[in-house]
């Protein structure tokens, strides 16, 4: 089993020496968060409240830095650690640009990046950017064949029904960099099935699993790729418990993503408040299990 601590929302200052911190302490992959900017009115609903309306607003000043260079920064700050998102607003994007970061960031940070990529909820981002909402699922599917294109190395092309390009060479290649598609529906599941080396939840407990792990594997063998590497991430919901993140082991789970530390001690923190909050979680869970 692995571990994955999620810096979204962590402040600024704090970015780097929690990256660092969480390394020293045994996660196996930090993450940030994206989103583009904070629209002043947010008509889009929220998929992860009950409300359908986002905790963060224009008016409370939350911060999201770029993905890829925050990555970039913890990159060269640590020697181990992986490099996550959870998750990438991947649809709104022009997929030569996201290939270009990705493949220079996996090959200067020794290719310890994952692309968890998600289709988006909110609207506005796409209106801004001109980027078709409504068409986000398919742009995401055409998009993952356009980046391991182009992450190749080789001389390609591509004509799809969103994106056309003539024979090109992108360097530098890192051949192949996991991508992780992020969210519950079947639809992203099932992205994940066909075209991706893993799938996120969006947050459940460990008796939610076995039925939707089931419905992956089935899935994997339709599509002939029950035979690759695959990582199931479950995000953290809930007490920790060692006993069950062990089960969740045994039922196929790779790794646990442990929830942003804003939603664990329930408001902001000084960084030596987040540091008790992941040192606790190293001795009570990960050092329970092999090989950390």
């Amino acid at each position: 089993m692995k571990f994955w601590n999620l810096l979204a929302f962590v402040e600024d200052d704090q970015l780097i020496e929690s990256a660092i911190f969480s390394e020293a302490v045994g996660f196996d992959a930090v993450g940030v968060s994206d989103h583009i900017f904070i629209p002043e009115r947010i008509e889009s609903r929220y998929p992860a409240s009950p409300d359908g309306k986002p905790f963060f607003t224009i008016d409370h000043k939350w911060s999201f830095p770029d993905p890829w260079v925050s990555l970039a920064m913890i990159a060269g700050a640590t020697s181990r650690i992986k490099l996550m998102q959870s998750i990438y607003v991947l649809s709104a994007r022009n997929p030569m640009e996201v290939a270009r970061a990705t493949g220079t960031l996996a090959v200067l940070s020794n290719h310890r990046l994952y692309v968890c990529g998600a289709v988006g909820w909110m609207k506005e981002e796409f209106d801004t950017y001109g980027v078709d909402f409504a068409t986000r699922g398919k742009r995401a599917d055409e998009m993952i064949a356009v980046m391991r294109k182009l992450w190749s190395g080789e001389i390609v092309e591509h004509h799809g029904t969103h994106f056309n390009f003539d024979r090109l060479r992108m360097l530098p290649a890192p051949g192949h960099v996991p991508i992780i598609a992020a969210g519950p529906s079947p639809a992203v599941m099932k992205r994940a099935a066909y075209l991706c080396d893993g799938w996120m939840d969006g947050g459940n407990k460990v008796d939610d699993m076995p039925h939707l792990i089931a419905s992956l594997t089935t899935m994997r063998r339709e599509a002939g790729r029950e035979h690759l590497p695959f990582e199931i991430i479950m995000v953290l919901k809930g007490d920790w418990d060692t006993d069950s993140f062990k089960r969740a082991e045994g039922m196929g789970v790779t790794a646990i993503q442990l929830a942003p530390a804003f939603f664990l001690l329930h408001k902001r923190s000084t960084l030596d408040e987040k540091k008790r909050l992941w040192e606790d979680f190293a001795e009570k869970v990960i050092r329970h299990f092999p090989g950390v």
